[in-house]
């Protein structure tokens, strides 16, 4: 009776054994898992800080791409197929076209802009010259050199004149020319100042009846500012 007994403990202990590896090993995958879930769901976003990661923002996203490139201009027509629908261009209308019509564009609506910037200029003589030049240095009528050194040379001297002038703003030592100048068409609230070493005031004043005055900027000068005065003319041996 004795070997049964012992047999059946042998059965009850071996069952028990492999009871207690099969719950250790359960156990084990258990806890591994739980450790590695929140580190495995958490992933690089967790420990990202700002400027890193795909949510950065623009400048370090991701998903933005390459970033985008500044579009050139875009191609000219080749001088040598420049030509109207009907007719035919001048040498000098040729030359001002060159390099300024852009693939796709009639030639001819580029030439009425330049054109119509030498009749602007024309009306403008006739009226007052001042204000003709003025509107040259200000930009108010825009690319008067190429319309002028092409298609109305009549108008030339107007143009240099104009790029010795100064429109309303702060002019540097660099772009200063010693020498006396009149504004153009001040208005009440026109005021300048000239400047020079350690912001030193060398000429400053006011037109509050907007009536033309002339101002000399010293060699000393480092800075002229002009606020409302439209723009400044260079007088005599200057211009």
């Amino acid at each position: 009776m004795r070997y049964p007994f012992l047999a059946g403990a042998a059965v009850v202990l071996a069952t028990a054994a492999l009871a207690a590896c099969g719950s250790s090993d359960g156990g084990g995958g258990t806890e591994e898992a739980a450790v590695a879930g929140p580190a495995a769901a958490s992933g690089p976003a967790a420990t990202s800080e700002p400027g890193a990661g795909p949510e950065a923002g623009p400048q370090g996203s991701a998903s933005a791409g390459p970033r985008a490139s500044r579009s050139s201009e875009p191609p000219k027509i080749p001088s040598d197929r420049l030509t109207p629908a009907t007719g035919t261009f001048t040498r000098k209308q040729k030359e001002y076209l060159a390099d300024r019509v852009p693939v796709g564009m009639d030639p001819a609506a580029v030439l009425q802009t330049g054109q119509e910037t030498c009749d602007r200029l024309t009306y403008l003589v006739k009226v007052d010259r001042d204000t003709a030049v003025g509107a040259v240095v200000t930009g108010e009528i825009a690319d008067a050199e190429p319309a002028v050194a092409h298609l109305c040379t009549q108008h030339e001297g107007l143009v240099e004149r104009a790029s010795h002038g100064y429109a309303d703003g702060i002019h540097r030592s660099e772009g200063l020319r010693p020498g006396r100048y009149r504004n153009v068409s001040p208005t009440a609230k026109c005021t300048w100042e000239v400047t020079g070493t350690g912001g030193k005031v060398l000429v400053s004043g006011s037109s509050a009846d907007g009536k033309r005055t002339t101002i000399t900027i010293p060699k000393a000068a480092l800075a002229f500012t002009s606020t409302g005065c439209y723009a400044w003319l260079p007088e005599g041996d200057n211009g």
